[in-house]
C-alpha cells in the first residue's frame, strides 16, 4: 500500500459540491465521469494531493448523513504552506469560517464550515 486514494463525502448534488470544492475551494476537478442511472465518478482534489475526494450524491436515508459524517466534530483537516495567504483567498471566496484563526502548538489553524455541514480544519503545521 502507499497511500490513501479517495475519501468519498456525501453531498446533497454532483452540482453543488462541485461548486463548492471547486469555486469556494480551489479544489481541481480530477475527473466527472458519468455511470449510468444518474450516478457519477466525481473525483476533487487539491493541487499537488495524493488523496482525492469522491463526491457522492446521498440517495434516500443517505441524505440524513450529509454534513454529519464526522459526528459535529472537525474531521476534515486542510494543510497550507501559508495560512494567511489561504485564509484570505478562502474568505474572499465566501468560505464562512467559524472563528478567527488561533495559534495553537502545532500550528496556525482556524475552523469552518461547508455549506452541507461539515466541519474543516484550515491547518498551517508549525
Amino acid at each position: 500500500m502507499t497511500h490513501l486514494a479517495l475519501v468519498a463525502v456525501l453531498v446533497p448534488s454532483y452540482a453543488e459540491g462541485i461548486a463548492f470544492f471547486v469555486h469556494r475551494l480551489g479544489f481541481r476537478l480530477l475527473e466527472d465521469s458519468d455511470q449510468g442511472g444518474g450516478k457519477r465518478w466525481v473525483r476533487v482534489a487539491p493541487d499537488g494531493a495524493q488523496t482525492a475526494f469522491l463526491l457522492a450524491e446521498a440517495k434516500g436515508d443517505q441524505r440524513d448523513f450529509i454534513g454529519r459524517q464526522g459526528g459535529g466534530r472537525v474531521w476534515l483537516f486542510l494543510q497550507t504552506d501559508d495560512f494567511k495567504r489561504d485564509f484570505a483567498a478562502l474568505t474572499a471566496r465566501g468560505v464562512a469560517f467559524e472563528e478567527e484563526p488561533r495559534h495553537e502548538s502545532y500550528g496556525m489553524v482556524a475552523v469552518f464550515r461547508d455549506p452541507f455541514g461539515n466541519r474543516w480544519d484550515l491547518i498551517e503545521f508549525a
